[in-house]
């Protein structure tokens, strides 16, 4: 990750965009190939991969924006990174889960959920530390 606030902006913003794109084909892909070859609970799966990827893909494009406008970096930087660090553990392990059926893949899925979580609580101190900021 880039070691100024317009590094960490761009990486972010790039991320987003490429994770919402991610999003879009690979729900596509789920809705018209996947739906009828897996079973429900699968499916079910799959699908909360592609929300929570969705999902971070916003908060990535947010935080880009955000570090562009001035906001707490350091703070900002921790989100995007937990967040990036999220849809790879947490959305990641689902796919693989669903591709592979390999089990102690759902070891992995709450190290991604906690992440997630760390994100936006650093956003959350952020937005606390600096509430003039967008």
């Amino acid at each position: 990750m880039g070691r100024t606030a317009g590094g960490s902006a761009r990486l972010f913003l790039l991320a987003g965009t490429v994770l919402g794109g991610l999003g879009v084909a690979l729900g596509a892909f789920g809705a018209h190939g996947l739906k009828k070859v897996l079973d429900a609970r699968l499916f079910e799966v799959y699908e909360t991969a592609v929300l929570y990827q969705f999902l971070h893909a916003f908060a990535l494009l947010i935080a880009g924006l955000w570090l562009r406008q001035g906001g707490a970096a350091g703070l900002l930087r921790l989100a995007g990174a937990s967040w990036l660090a999220g849809v790879a553990l947490f959305s990641g392990s689902l796919y693989l889960y669903v591709a592979s059926g390999v089990h102690w893949l759902a070891f992995i899925t709450p190290i991604g959920g906690t992440l997630f979580i760390l994100g936006w609580l650093a956003a959350g101190w952020a937005a606390w530390k600096h509430p003039s900021a967008p």
